[in-house]
C-alpha cells in the first residue's frame, strides 16, 4: 500500500490529498529516509510523521485493505512516540497563551493591573 493512502486509512490525516502534501513536503520519513507519496509500506517498517510539531513514530503492524474506524487502528500500527514529545507541545502552548510581540496593540487590563503594581511597589499597610 502507499505510504499517503496507509496514513489516510490509519487516521493520522483527514483526507488523503493532506496525507500527499505531507510526503512531498518532507513531513514523512520510513526507515529514516525522506519519501514520494507512492512509497509501498510494507510490515515492519518505521515510520516518522512531523505533524503539529510532533515527530509521531510508528510501527506497521499489518496494511489495511481500506480506511478503518477509531478502534481499529491500533491492529494495522504500533505507535512508538516518546512521551516527552507530547509534554514539549504541552509547555509550548502554555507559552504562547501568555507572551504578547511588543507593540502588538494596548495592554490587557491583566497586564495594565500588573505594570501599575510594578511601578508603585509593593503597597505598605
Amino acid at each position: 500500500m502507499r505510504v499517503d493512502k496507509f496514513l489516510w486509512s490509519v487516521r493520522y490525516y483527514k483526507t488523503r490529498s493532506i496525507a500527499t502534501d505531507a510526503c512531498k513536503k518532507g513531513h514523512v520519513k520510513v526507515n529514516d529516509q525522506a519519501v514520494k507519496p507512492s512509497r509501498e509500506v510494507y510490515p515492519g517498517d518505521k515510520i516518522q510523521i512531523r505533524k503539529d510539531q510532533i515527530n509521531y513514530q510508528l510501527t506497521v503492524n499489518d496494511v489495511p485493505e481500506r480506511r478503518v474506524g477509531a478502534k481499529l487502528v491500533d491492529m494495522y500500527r504500533t505507535d512508538t512516540t516518546p512521551k516527552e514529545a507530547f509534554e514539549a507541545k504541552e509547555l509550548l502552548k502554555y507559552s504562547k497563551d501568555y507572551y504578547r510581540k511588543k507593540g502588538a496593540g494596548r495592554p490587557t487590563k491583566k497586564d495594565r493591573r500588573d505594570i501599575d503594581d510594578f511601578y508603585e511597589g509593593p503597597e505598605s499597610l
